[in-house]
């Protein structure tokens, strides 16, 4: 299904002239050898430009890659200096760059059928290899310094068009690739007739791969071997759409893609399946990624377009239902593991991402931002708020939920637990996890269960809730009574109250009555104690201990009674303490 996606699109794109065509590919290549047509050496070119304080280098439509491991493969028209020149850089060896050079010359040895003034040229240019006019040139120490790959142009042609790209070379190189033996089969992916790919070309730019590439289909061993069938033909993919996947695949992947995000270990591309273009492919990335320093408020107006798209029915085609693409590849030794793969339609999928911002949706400071990004939720629970501590299958699974609507993965809250009784903090990003995972329990199992609300519920009867709600009142009071006080309750108490409460909070309530004792303004006493026993009133007894999902519900008492402290109308100053006792009395 994942292969066929992405030949689908391969076709769609390479139809508009955007991915290349079979046999080719897109390659930087910093350096171009321009030759006459008797092979002459003229000059060589530096197709790179300023930008910004970077250079950047021009990419051009070449041969397809060889797949290299660690012997000799030469590429088509384009190689390194090593390949093409016979140049050995500093600490070579000499042996291995003569067979380089030999691979290169026999890779044009195969087009001898073609009479092409740019092949006539390279090959003369080759068959007396001087070195001397281009050691002379100003670009010749960059050029064996950094080893780059390097081609042929022809002076005659004009500066896009190399070599390679000549129609009389493109020719024979079609004509020299039906020449060449492949194994017959059926493939898999398009369900025809076709030589069969015995190894596949590489995918890269997955974050934390190889940098030589790896692959999704691959099988090197015997034990894989399958009624002796070697390779990749005990899982038959024909060339054609072994070429389009990659190419498919290594496109989306691209530096500067904006049709991919990473999300944590995993190397997000997504496609719309049916159409040329989408305003939810553009708005994707945005939705579910860290906010840019140059334009910090994408995320939050792509939310908010999502919201407004479900409504209005943006995101949907009326003609056909288009469908939308999400895969997340992770890195494992030389292969690439499906992380999590969805496929469903536009809307449907807006519908679920809008839901999992509807869970997520909570009372916070005035300062936070209005939408929380899967990078800041995550990291939220990682050790030191790094991304590379955050666990490897996390990410994946979460993104899978969203994209499923289903309940998210029990670490998810598991870890936001932890790390609120580590550093017994209850933030903003913390405390919606928590919100959103339990929720979604509590409706994918039907429970009986009242769901939690967007900010402090007063009916909530809860006994968890309602003790996080106490443990936030009585850090309150210890605040008023002992301000700039350097470790409160929550630093020493937190953990043991949210896990054994029966054992902490008799202690805690003795000490409420030494801290109120404390304040010497009258009505904020009274205030307190009207909190307090509005707390009780919806308490029956203190549980001895408290389940992982009731911890979690106590961490959300907290949050929303501290959240409530914070409002101007709930804020216990004196003044508002004040206005409360009189109010009091007066009824």
């Amino acid at each position: 299904m994942i292969l066929q996606a992405l030949c689908n699109y391969y076709e769609r794109k390479s139809g508009s002239g955007e991915l290349a065509p079979d046999g080719f590919e897109s390659k930087e290549i910093p350096f171009v050898l321009v030759l006459d047509e008797a092979g002459g050496f003229v000059q060589i070119d530096d197709t790179r430009r300023i930008d910004g304080k970077k250079k950047a280098t021009r990419a051009f439509l070449v041969t397809q890659a060889v797949k290299r491991s660690v012997g000799v493969a030469a590429n088509l028209l384009w190689d390194t200096p090593e390949y093409v020149l016979g140049v050995m850089r500093e600490g070579g060896k000499p042996k291995r760059v003569a067979e380089q050079h030999t691979a290169f010359k026999a890779r044009l040895d195969a087009l001898a059928h073609s009479e092409d003034a740019g092949l006539l040229a390279v090959r003369a240019f080759l068959a007396v290899l001087d070195l001397a006019p281009l050691q002379a040139d100003p670009l010749w120490s960059e050029l064996t310094g950094t080893n780059p790959f390097i081609s042929f142009r022809l002076a005659t042609d004009s500066s896009d068009t190399l070599v390679c790209q000549r129609s009389g070379v493109v020719d024979a190189i079609r004509s020299a690739d039906a020449e060449t033996s492949k194994e017959p089969g059926f493939c898999l992916v398009r369900g025809e007739a076709d030589g069969i790919a015995r190894l596949h070309p590489a995918i890269k730019n997955v974050w934390g791969a190889q940098t030589a590439g790896a692959n999704i289909v691959s099988f090197n061993l015997a034990a894989f071997n399958s009624f002796g069938k070697e390779q990749s033909y005990n899982a038959p993919v024909g060339q054609r759409a072994a070429f389009a996947y990659t190419t498919a695949l290594n496109h989306l992947l691209r530096k500067g893609s904006p049709q991919r995000m990473q999300v944590g270990d995993a190397s997000t591309v997504f496609w719309a399946a049916d159409v040329q273009h989408s305003d939810f492919q553009q708005d994707f990335a945005a939705l579910f990624g860290e906010t840019e320093k140059d334009d910090p408020d994408r995320g939050a107006d792509a939310v908010r377009h999502l919201y407004r798209a479900t409504e209005t029915g943006v995101y949907i085609n009326d003609d056909a239902p288009a469908r939308f693409c999400v895969l997340g590849l992770a890195p494992n030794a030389a292969r690439i593991a499906v992380r999590f793969w969805q496929i469903a339609p536009v809307g449907e999928l807006a519908l679920r991402i809008r839901a999992h911002f509807d869970d997520l949706d909570l009372a916070k400071p005035a300062f936070e931002k209005p939408y929380l990004s899967l990078f800041r939720l995550l990291t939220s629970i990682a050790v030191q708020n790094k991304a590379e501590n955050v666990p490897p299958d996390l990410a994946g699974d979460t993104m899978r939920a969203i994209l499923c609507g289903a309940p998210y993965p029990a670490t998810l809250l598991q870890a936001a637990v932890r790390r609120i009784r580590a550093e017994q903090t209850v933030n903003y990003p913390r405390a919606a996890i928590l919100k959103a995972s339990l929720n979604r329990l509590i409706r994918h199992n039907r429970l009986s269960a009242k769901e939690l609300s967007v900010s402090l519920d007063r009916n909530n009867t809860v006994p968890a809730y309602r003790l996080g709600r106490l443990f936030a009142a009585l850090e309150r009071i210890q605040g008023v009574a002992q301000p700039g006080i350097n470790a409160t309750i929550r630093e020493r108490y937190y953990g043991a109250a949210s896990s054994a409460p029966a054992s902490v909070f008799p202690i805690l309530l003795k000490l409420k009555n030494h801290h109120l004792a404390k304040i010497d303004k009258p009505g904020l006493v009274v205030w307190f104690e009207k909190l307090l026993g509005e707390i009780f009133g919806g308490l029956s007894a203190i549980p001895p201990r408290l389940s992982l999902t009731e911890q979690g519900v106590f961490a959300i008492g907290y949050y929303h009674q501290q959240q409530d402290f914070f409002a101007s109308k709930s804020q216990p100053d004196a003044t508002a303490a004040t206005d409360a006792t009189n109010q009091g009395e007066m009824e």
